[in-house]
C-alpha cells in the first residue's frame, strides 16, 4: 500500500501544474550549494545536510568540486515539497563557468538569484540577473549570509533597487542582522506587533509589495485601487502572474547554514512560485515560430541542456521535456541533423545519481545516457513537432594554444579536448588554418587551467601552453614588375619555366566584373578573384608564349607561396598579379617547372613592391563601473586602442566601445580585472586588418627570421 500511495504521489507532483523547475545561481562564495543541500535534507532526500567545506555536498560531487569547495559544473537534483514537485538546478558561481547557468536557465521558469548579505552585488549577480532576464525567467533575489558580521541588509535592499529597478521588493525583511539574525517577518501579511528587531518595517513595504502584484493584472489592479479587499487566493495567483511578467521580483533573507528564513523561501516557492505553464514557450517549424503545447499529450518536444562525460556511466545528457512525454526504448528525431536516436534508459537525476524511471512528461527534467551523438541545445522529439530556439552562451575571450607534452598523447588529444568541448559550451577547440596552432578559448585563463587539469586527471593527457600566434597578414603596398626563370638539368629531361608578372595592391570593395576590363588590363584573358583574400590573378598571356595547360600550374604556384607568405611566413592578402609573359621549352617545361617558376617569381616581385605587415583590429565592448572609465581609457591608448564611443549601462557601468589589436588583447583579461576588481568584462569580435606601425613590424619580422634560424 506504501509503494501505491507514493506512486500515486509522484503522479500528483509530476502534474505539470505541480512542477517547479529552479535555477539556484549568483555569485561564487553566496551559498547556493548550501541552500540547496539544506533543501533536499528538510524535504526528506538526505539524511543530514551536506556540507561544502566537508565534502559532503550532494551536489557538489566531483572530485574537482571538492578540492575547490566550489561548484564548477550544474548539478540537478528534485524533492518534493507541499504537493509540488522541484527540479533544482544548482549553477556555478564563477564567472569561469557563468556558461553552465546559460544552458540552466533554458531548462528552469524560476531563476533563484542569490546575495551575500556581506559582500553585495557581485560581478556575477549583474551577469546572472542579465541571463536570466534574456531567457525571460521569473525572477527571485535570496540574500543569504544574514548572519555574517557587515550584513547591512537595508542598504541592500536600495542597492537592489538602485541596480535592479523598483520591481525588487522584499517579500520578507530580516529581524536583526549580523549575529542577532534570528527570523524574518512577512511583508505580504504583515503581523500586528512587528518585532522591535526588524530592520526594515514590513508595513511600509506592504503598499509597494501590493502594488508590485497587482500591476500585472489590471482586473485586479482596479480592484484593489478602489479599495476592495482581495482574497489570499488572488494575491497568490497575483504574485505568480506578477512574477512570470517580471512587475515583482521578491527578495527574501535567510541563513542557510543556520536554518533561517529557507522554510518561508521554501513554502514561497511551492505557493507562488510558477509552474511550466505559467511560461509561454515558442518554437518554430521551419521559419515559422509557434507556441509549444505544454502538456503530456502534445507532440513530444524536448531539448538536451547540459551534457556530461562520466568516466562511469559515459556520456549522459540532460533533457527539459517541454512538450508531450519522452519514453525509454523510445525512438526520437534529433532536429539538428534529421537523425532518429533511440532513448534507452530514462533516467530522474538526484545529485551523483540516476533513478530509472520509464517515462517523463512536459515539465520534467531527466537524463539519458550512452547517445553519443547529442549536443547541447539539440532539439529531440516528434519529427513533425517545433523545434526549440538554439541556446546562447556567453562567448569565450581568453585563448592558449596548446600542444601534447610527448608524442604518446599526440594521437589522444583531440578526442580529450572534443569531450571537454561537449559538456562546456564555452569552451572551444580551433585549429588555426594559417599558424597551424590548435588553440583552445575559455572565459577566463582560470577556466583554461581548470579545463587543462581535466584534461590530465581524466584522461591522462598532459599539454604544454602558450600564447596563440597572431594570424598577421602580408600585403604590399606599391607596384612591381619582374621574372623569373626556373632552369634545371638533370641526366635525363630538366625542367624549364619562365614568367613575368606584374605585382600591385588590390583595393577593397569595388566589384570584380566592374574593375576587371580589358581597358585597364591590357590583353586581359581572363581572371580569377578570391574574395576572402582579395586576391586576383590575370592572365594576360599573348601569342602563346605560355601553353594554355600551363597557366593553372602558375597560378596555383603563386597561391601556395601567398600561403607561405614572403617577408614574415604570413598569409598575402590584397594582390593583383598579372602574368603578362613567359617562355617555355618543347621538352623541358612542364606543370612542376611553371609552379616553382611562378612562386619564385612572386616573392622577389613581392618584395620590390613595398611590402607591409598587416595586423588583425577587433571590434570590443568593454563593460565596468563608471568610476574606471579613466583608468580604461588610459590603458587603451597603451594597447593601441582607439575608443569610438561610449554609453550607460544599468548599476552606474558604462560600455566602452573601442577598436584594438588583436595582439594587444592577449593578457587584457587579467587586465581588466586588476582594474576594475574584477568587476569588469567585454566582448570582441574580428573587425579587419590594417597596416602596422613601422616599429612593431620590424618586431614581427624579427621574430619570425629568429625562428626560422632556429628551425635550421
Amino acid at each position: 500500500m506504501g509503494v501505491l500511495w507514493n506512486l500515486e504521489a509522484d503522479m500528483a507532483a509530476t502534474d505539470i501544474r505541480n512542477i517547479r523547475n529552479v535555477v539556484l545561481a549568483g555569485h561564487s562564495a553566496t551559498g547556493k550549494t548550501t541552500l540547496g543541500d539544506l533543501l533536499l535534507f528538510k524535504t526528506g532526500k538526505a539524511t543530514r545536510p551536506g556540507s561544502v567545506d566537508e565534502g559532503t555536498s550532494l551536489l557538489d560531487t566531483d572530485e574537482e568540486e571538492k578540492q575547490r569547495k566550489g561548484t564548477v559544473t550544474a548539478s540537478i537534483c528534485y524533492f518534493d515539497h507541499k504537493g509540488k514537485r522541484f527540479h533544482l538546478i544548482d549553477t556555478p558561481g564563477a564567472t569561469d563557468f557563468v556558461g553552465q547557468a546559460g544552458g540552466s536557465f533554458r531548462a528552469a521558469e524560476t531563476a533563484v538569484l542569490m546575495i551575500s548579505a556581506p559582500a553585495g552585488i557581485e560581478v556575477n549577480t549583474r551577469r546572472t540577473f542579465a541571463m536570466a532576464t534574456e531567457a525571460g525567467l521569473a525572477r527571485v533575489l535570496v540574500v543569504n549570509k544574514c548572519d555574517a558580521d557587515n550584513a547591512a541588509c537595508a542598504e541592500l535592499v536600495q542597492q537592489i533597487r538602485d541596480l535592479f529597478g523598483n520591481a525588487c521588493v522584499p517579500l520578507n525583511v530580516p529581524v536583526g542582522q549580523a549575529s542577532a539574525f534570528s527570523g524574518v517577518v512577512s511583508t505580504l501579511q504583515p503581523p500586528d506587533d512587528v518585532p522591535a528587531e526588524a530592520v526594515i518595517d514590513p508595513k511600509e513595504i506592504h503598499q509597494q509589495l501590493m502594488d508590485s502584484i497587482v500591476e500585472a493584472d489590471e482586473a485586479l489592479m482596479e480592484r484593489f485601487l478602489e479599495g476592495e479587499e482581495l482574497k489570499p487566493e488572488e494575491v497568490a495567483g497575483g504574485i505568480t502572474k506578477a512574477l512570470a511578467a517580471g512587475t515583482l521580483i521578491p527578495i527574501f533573507f535567510c541563513s542557510a547554514k543556520k536554518d533561517i528564513g529557507v522554510d518561508e523561501l521554501l513554502d514561497a516557492l511551492a505557493d507562488y512560485g510558477l509552474a511550466p505553464t505559467d511560461l509561454k514557450r515558442t518554437g518554430f517549424k521551419g521559419e515559422e515560430e509557434v507556441e509549444i503545447q505544454q502538456s503530456p499529450d502534445a507532440p513530444l518536444v524536448a531539448q538536451v541542456f547540459k551534457n556530461r562525460i562520466d568516466p562511469f556511466v559515459a556520456k549522459m545528457s540532460f533533457v527539459r521535456v517541454f512538450g508531450g512525454t519522452l519514453k525509454k526504448d523510445q525512438s526520437v528525431t534529433n532536429h539538428r541533423d534529421g537523425s532518429t536516436v533511440k532513448v534507452g534508459q530514462l533516467n530522474r537525476v538526484q545529485g551523483a545519481q540516476l533513478e530509472p524511471i520509464d517515462s517523463a512528461s512536459a515539465g520534467e527534467i531527466v537524463a539519458v545516457v550512452k547517445i553519443e551523438s547529442l549536443k547541447i541545445g539539440d532539439t529531440i522529439g516528434d519529427p513533425d513537432a517545433p523545434v526549440m530556439p538554439p541556446i546562447v552562451f556567453p562567448k569565450p575571450m581568453v585563448a592558449l594554444a596548446v600542444e601534447p607534452k610527448s608524442r604518446a598523447d599526440q594521437a589522444k588529444i583531440s578526442g580529450a579536448l572534443q569531450k571537454i568541448e561537449e559538456e562546456d559550451p564555452t569552451f572551444h577547440i580551433v585549429r588555426d588554418p594559417q599558424t597551424k596552432d590548435l588553440v583552445i578559448w575559455g572565459m577566463s585563463e582560470q577556466h583554461l587551467q581548470t579545463m587543462i587539469d581535466r584534461l590530465q586527471k581524466r584522461d591522462k593527457v598532459e599539454v604544454v601552453t602558450r600564447p596563440p600566434k597572431i594570424p598577421y597578414r602580408e600585403t604590399i603596398t606599391g607596384t612591381a614588375e619582374g621574372s623569373y626563370r626556373h632552369k634545371k638539368q638533370t641526366g635525363g629531361a630538366g625542367q624549364f619555366g619562365e614568367v613575368h608578372f606584374k605585382l600591385s595592391p588590390m583595393p577593397h570593395g569595388v566589384n570584380p566584373e566592374e574593375f576587371f576590363t580589358k581597358e585597364r588590363f591590357l590583353n586581359m584573358r581572363e581572371y580569377h578573384y578570391d574574395p576572402e583574400l582579395n586576391f586576383a590573378f590575370v592572365d594576360r598571356i599573348t601569342g602563346g608564349a605560355i601553353s594554355n595547360n600551363f597557366i593553372p600550374a602558375v597560378e596555383k604556384g603563386v597561391r601556395e607561396r601567398m600561403e607561405q607568405g614572403v617577408i614574415a611566413g604570413y598569409q598575402v592578402q590584397d594582390v593583383i598579379c598579372e602574368l603578362f609573359f613567359g617562355k617555355e621549352h618543347p621538352v623541358d617545361s612542364n606543370e612542376t617547372a611553371f609552379k616553382t617558376a611562378a612562386s619564385m617569381c612572386f616573392r622577389e616581385v613581392f618584395q620590390k613592391a613595398n611590402p607591409v605587415l598587416l595586423e588583425p583590429i577587433v571590434k570590443i565592448d568593454i563593460t565596468i563601473p563608471g568610476d574606471r572609465v579613466g583608468d580604461i581609457t588610459s590603458d587603451l591608448n597603451t594597447r593601441r586602442g582607439r575608443m569610438e564611443g561610449m554609453e550607460s549601462a544599468p548599476g552606474g557601468f558604462q560600455v566602452i566601445h573601442a577598436k584594438m589589436p588583436l595582439a594587444e588583447m592577449l593578457n587584457y583579461a587579467r587586465a581588466l580585472s586588476s582594474l576594475t576588481g574584477g568587476q569588469g568584462f567585454f566582448t570582441f569580435e574580428f573587425s579587419h586588418y590594417e597596416m602596422m606601425p613601422p616599429n612593431e613590424q620590424a618586431k614581427v619580422i624579427a621574430e619570425a627570421q629568429r625562428e626560422k634560424e632556429q628551425q635550421g
